[in-house]
């Protein structure tokens, strides 16, 4: 199934699946990551985790993660970079790339779980 991105059919908000509750997924490389910034999304906390979820929603959802619609004025790889540049500007472009990588790594790691995630 194709994803439309922004304009597809918006679901309700559902309690997630915690990656670290998930047997297929417990391990995976930024599970952390991914684990708390669903519970961030949930509670209404705008964390660089939360957006960072919000950035690989369309990911996440296709590996079979329910991960909560929200409402944002700003795109999430924005607000992730603005909050880690107010923490400290001088390395807030490598923490970026580097908390986008574990990202990509978990995306990749649960793609090709033997568990059949996806």
């Amino acid at each position: 199934m194709r994803d439309r991105g922004i304009h597809s059919r918006r679901r309700p908000i559902i309690p997630p699946v915690a990656p670290a509750h998930d047997p297929s997924t417990e391990g995976l490389p930024g599970a952390d990551l991914v684990r708390a910034g669903i519970s961030d999304l949930v509670a209404g906390r705008a964390t660089a985790e939360a957006a960072l979820v919000r950035m690989a929603r369309p990911r996440l959802r296709a590996i079979g993660l329910e991960i909560p619609d929200t409402r944002d004025d700003e795109p999430a790889g924005h607000a992730l970079y603005g909050m880690l540049d107010a923490e400290d500007p001088a390395t807030a472009h490598s923490r970026y790339n580097a908390l986008v990588g574990r990202m990509v790594s978990f995306a990749r790691a649960a793609e090709h779980a033997p568990t059949g995630r996806r």
